[in-house]
């Protein structure tokens, strides 16, 4: 039992000793290098995983030590460790020198927790060229800036679209001034209204009121006006086709639309008509005249009456005239969008012709 809490007390000691224990080293890419090459000095930090750890800062062209000069400082890299317990913490300095020299790099100093640390130092071995001063006729001076040369390559995208911009400024132009000059495309019909059904009817019976004089002699053909007639109006009237029906049938569907007081005369008349037409009936000529009242009191119990308010004239858009407008909304939308593009386009000419003449 003591063996087993003395473990516990050793492990649990040797794992605070490891959370606070805190590691600070720096090392150098090349220890060599010519003059005016770079190398990198990366500082690596190890300590626990909450821990606060600050870097020296560096403003570029600072000199981290007589002769040696900071280029670059990346950002700091964090890896975790001891399954998220520790991590460690790289930060990268890119530091060249414009001089031969052996250079003694001072220790950095880093902070962990606002706790100081210092890296160990470090040492940078530069070399410069060797140059032959009895030939020195070999080398040459630094030449002028050169200007590059001209690339038909660079234009193409430029040329081509400064085409495109002017096919679609043509285009939004044409197609507007057909919409602002050009005729009216759309056009529109004005006619009368339809008369209603019972003035049709009663302009029929009318008619056959006048003509009368003949009914006696042809009394099929009378019953045939009559009843056309009425199958007419009934048709028009009720919306069912009154003209392909039987008597019957027609009495039979207006069951449904009219009481049976109204239909019975009307009834008589349809079977007076057909017993004239298919069986040869004769009829007297007040026999004749009852059956047209007949057929004008119908029309008169049954008519629908107009609004007064109704305009007389009716305006119908035919079909050409509709193809017509989708043309014009068409033509409006191919406006604006040739419009846009092109503007679009031109922006990005203007800035490539900016960009090529720098």
């Amino acid at each position: 039992m003591k063996r087993l809490i003395f473990l516990l007390i050793f492990s649990f000691s040797h794992f605070l000793i490891l959370s606070a224990q805190v590691t600070v080293e720096a090392r150098i890419d090349s220890l060599q290098m010519l003059v005016g090459e770079q190398t990198g000095i990366t500082i690596d930090v190890s300590c626990d995983a909450k821990a606060n750890v600050e870097f020296p800062i560096f403003q570029k062209g600072q000199q981290l030590a007589p002769g040696v000069e900071l280029v670059e400082m990346t950002a700091a890299d964090t890896t975790k460790i001891d399954d998220g317990k520790r991590m460690q913490v790289s930060r990268k300095y890119i530091v060249t020198a414009w001089d031969s020299s052996f250079y003694y790099i001072p220790p950095m100093k880093v902070r962990v927790n606002n706790k100081e640390y210092e890296t160990k130092n470090l040492a940078l071995k530069v070399y410069t060229l060797d140059v032959d001063t009895l030939h020195f006729d070999q080398y040459f001076g630094p030449k002028d800036v050169m200007n590059a040369p001209f690339s038909w390559d660079d234009w193409k995208p430029v040329i081509w679209c400064s085409i495109l911009v002017v096919l679609l400024a043509v285009l939004a132009g044409y197609l507007f001034h057909v919409l602002k000059t050009g005729k009216p495309l759309i056009r529109i019909i004005r006619r009368k209204r339809k008369e209603p059904a019972h003035k049709v009817a009663l302009g029929e019976i009318e008619r056959i009121k006048t003509e009368r004089t003949w009914a006696q002699e042809d009394s099929k053909e009378y019953y045939t006006q009559l009843t056309d007639t009425l199958r007419t109006y009934i048709q028009e009237r009720y919306g069912f086709s009154a003209m392909e029906m039987t008597s019957g049938e027609i009495i039979e569907r207006l069951t449904t639309e009219n009481d049976e007081e109204a239909l019975k005369e009307l009834r008589e008349l349809f079977q007076t008509a057909d017993l004239v037409k298919f069986a040869k009936w004769t009829t007297l000529i007040n026999e004749n005249d009852a059956n047209l009242m007949t057929a004008l009191e119908y029309i008169n119990q049954t008519k629908q009456e107009e609004d007064p308010n109704q305009p007389q004239e009716e305006i119908i858009v035919t079909p050409e005239a509709k193809r017509q407008r989708v043309s014009i909304w068409t033509m409006r939308i191919v406006i604006a969008v040739a419009t846009a593009t092109s503007t679009v386009v031109l922006g990005w000419i203007i800035y490539r012709i900016i960009d090529l003449l720098r």
